[in-house]
């Protein structure tokens, strides 16, 4: 239910992309007028994540779950009626204030409710919601909305949004909580931490360099697809299946291996997707290869570095994972920044070498936030380990194993 809750969310959010040309149709407006409505989304979700889950830290998080799933469900419908496009957007804030308080705490709820063991694995499968929601919400939404408008589409998203909110009230316990770390300057404390504040610069520069590739697709695959939308969804489903996959695996992977190596070989295999997309990105053929290479790499990287913030800081994992989640948003709007300078500059086949490059200043900064041992990024409990110790870890990760 909670892969349910980030699949609708996810979609709602990326599918803004595949409507901007419908909103400035319907709208009277230039393309990039109409383009707003993203940047206004992820702003909105980059101040909401931290701001929303310090308001209801002391919730149970059915009811934290719940209200964001209400928000969020509220926004949609007032989008779908929108007369005008400044009510849109309000719409879209609505909306995004939702999504940034659901994203975190589903990753939180789900380390929550498995053994630490298995912590990995049930973020996965929450993340995998947002893979889907790439790889068949997006593009669906699109092509629904090119079919029947917009609105409709809105007004999909809105009912699979309610299933989504019965879903969470009646299988999350409501007994399911995590540890308070007090008021909201002591929710802040975890950017003392250097480690934590290397970490979060990670998700920054490395996700910055992921969705320049994504942002563009149209642009750089251009001369593989000649402009046809068709073609333009197939390489996106292959994204969002390949980045499926490579979310899952990663997993596993986070489990047995920690999360520090996982991001390490992601980020590498991601700068080599890099060099093969611009390579080939003029035929169609190899271009459907390349995406999926790529998309293993980007929705590799989301699960481990979830996974090393909350080993990293166990109490204050719900507060640290809305950080997270706010950095990864602004790296939405600094990707199209630094993408749209750097078409200019080299040109849509070649603004990877771009992406490469902060992907290689991503593994700089993943190394300042990597413990001493990255095979496992926190010890385990021991038999003797203080109650405090370990009621704040079955908080926020799971239960412990004695």
């Amino acid at each position: 239910m909670l892969a349910l809750g980030v699949f609708v969310i996810g979609t709602g959010e990326f599918v803004l992309a595949g409507l901007i040309p419908l909103l400035a149709a319907d709208f009277g407006l230039g393309y990039g007028a109409a383009g707003q409505v993203v940047t206004v989304f992820a702003v909105t979700c980059a101040l909401a994540a931290p701001t929303m889950t310090t308001v209801t830290a002391k919730w149970p998080r059915q009811r934290v779950l719940v209200t964001a799933g209400i928000v969020y469900l509220f926004g949609a419908v007032a989008t779908a009626l929108a007369p005008t496009f400044g009510l849109l957007l309000a719409g879209q804030v609505v909306a995004a204030v939702g999504t940034g308080l659901f994203i975190p705490n589903a990753s939180v709820t789900a380390a929550a409710l498995v053994s630490k063991d298995v912590g990995g694995r049930a973020i996965a499968a929450v993340i995998t919601g947002f893979t889907l929601a790439v790889a068949f919400g997006a593009p669906g939404g699109t092509a629904i909305g090119a079919l029947y408008g917009w609105r409709v589409t809105m007004w999909l998203a809105a009912g699979v949004a309610v299933l989504g909110v019965i879903g969470v009230a009646l299988f999350i316990p409501r007994s399911t909580g995590v540890a308070d770390t007090g008021g909201f300057r002591q929710r802040l404390e975890p950017l003392r931490d250097r480690r934590v504040v290397a970490l979060l610069a990670t998700t920054l520069v490395a996700f910055t360099a992921v969705y320049i590739p994504y942002t563009y697709i149209g642009a750089i695959f251009s001369p593989a697809t000649g402009g046809d939308g068709v073609r333009l969804g197939l390489l996106m489903t292959a994204l969002g299946v390949a980045g499926a996959i490579g979310n899952l695996v990663a997993g596993r992977l986070v489990d047995r291996y920690g999360g520090s190596s996982v991001v390490l070989f992601a980020l590498l295999w991601l700068i080599l997707s890099f060099a093969v997309i611009a390579f080939t990105h003029t035929t169609y053929g190899w271009s459907l290869t390349a995406i999926g290479f790529y998309g293993i790499a980007a929705f590799a990287i989301t699960t481990p570095q979830q996974h090393r913030l909350i080993a990293r800081d166990p109490a204050g994992a719900s507060v640290v994972l809305s950080l997270n989640q706010a950095v990864l948003y602004l790296a939405i709007g600094v990707s199209g920044v630094v993408g749209a300078a750097g078409i200019e500059v080299v040109g849509a086949g070649s603004v990877v070498w771009i992406a490469a490059a902060l992907a290689v200043v991503a593994i700089a900064l993943s190394m300042l936030g990597t413990p001493w041992n990255p095979r496992r990024d926190t010890p385990p409990v021991s038999p003797d380990a203080d109650t405090s110790t370990a009621e704040s870890l079955r908080s926020s990760s799971g239960q412990v194993r004695s």
